[in-house]
């Protein structure tokens, strides 16, 4: 019993450190501009860029170098007097609109968006014709005809 106890608390100590403990994001102090208005910005446009290495992470939560270096770049196009449209639009013109996290809806765009409503559409699809199929497509066994069960009859008499 007091095995347990003891595994109880231990897991409730552990759930408290980590529930304090948060993600730490790979800005590095060096990076970090001293006029906080400017760095909250560049935070904010770091997490909705892509890190070009890792491609499924933002840049602030990337620790490649590639990401380091366009952090420092965010931050100078800031310090330099860019609006954050302006720094997003230098970067897009730089590397594409795939630096983008969530690129804008647009023609050449519709794909990317709207390949995964229509294989959640289709999948619905499937899933309505296998269930009405299964529901409504199986009538059962067919009795045999009279000439049937006469021949079956034949073949069992035949076979003993």
């Amino acid at each position: 019993m007091r095995a347990w106890r003891n595994a109880v608390i231990a897991l409730a100590c552990w759930g408290a450190v980590l529930g304090v403990v948060h993600p730490v994001l790979a800005v590095q102090p060096d990076e970090v501009l001293t006029d906080a208005t400017l760095e909250a910005r560049a935070r904010g446009l770091s997490r909705e860029l892509r890190c070009m290495v890792c491609q499924n992470q933002s840049i602030d939560d990337s620790d490649a170098p590639l990401a380091r270096d366009l952090r420092i770049l965010v931050r100078e196009r800031l310090t330099a007097g860019d609006s954050d449209e302006q720094v997003l639009n230098f970067l897009v013109s730089r590397y594409g609109e795939f630096v983008l996290l969530k690129p804008p809806f647009e023609w050449h765009t519709a794909l990317l968006w709207l390949t995964p409503a229509a294989a959640l559409l289709a999948g619905a699809i499937a899933m309505f014709a296998a269930v009405r199929r299964r529901r409504f497509g199986v009538a059962g066994p067919v009795p045999l005809s009279p000439e049937e069960e006469r021949r079956l009859s034949e073949m069992i008499d035949k076979s003993s």
